[in-house]
């Protein structure tokens, strides 16, 4: 009885030393909590940080235009232009990407009639209550152009 007790016993210990193995798990964080991490990083100016996270969002549209401010904020203004454009037609009823590209396009004084045509966009695509920033991109555009035009 001892010989098997002891047998069972090394057989117990000998079980529990398995060879390790190597677990690959699915991200932890949903496309949602991405960007929350990303917008959290932008803020603290961590910029690098937030363009990790803001890419692995990008299931959600809204990070189309968060990685197009990035972009701007970077002044990375081809990369910024492109990817408002991708915004556009991720948030084809928002008024921001529209808006934000024609603020590119007016900071940049160059292209103020495709920029007007934006900015009239994102007003006429804005709620009445929240259209002033929009109207004030257009007006700064409208502006813009007068003097280019007096030129």
């Amino acid at each position: 009885m001892s010989r098997f007790a002891l047998l069972l016993a090394t057989l117990l210990l000998t079980a529990g030393c398995a060879m390790p193995t190597i677990t690959v798990h699915e991200d932890a964080l949903s496309p949602r909590e991405h960007l929350q991490l990303g917008i959290s990083y932008e803020q603290k100016k961590e910029y690098d940080l937030a363009e990790e996270q803001y890419r692995e969002a990008t299931d959600l549209p809204e990070a189309w235009l968060c990685l197009a401010n990035l972009a701007f904020t970077r002044q990375q203004w081809d990369e910024s232009e492109k990817l408002y454009e991708k915004a556009m037609k991720q948030l084809p009823e928002d008024p921001r990407p529209y808006n934000n590209l024609a603020w590119l396009y007016y900071t940049r004084k160059r292209d103020l009639c495709r920029a007007e045509t934006l900015a009239e966009k994102a007003v006429a695509l804005a709620p009445a209550k929240q259209r002033k920033p929009y109207e004030d991109t257009l007006e700064s555009v409208r502006a813009a152009r007068r003097i280019v035009e007096l030129k």
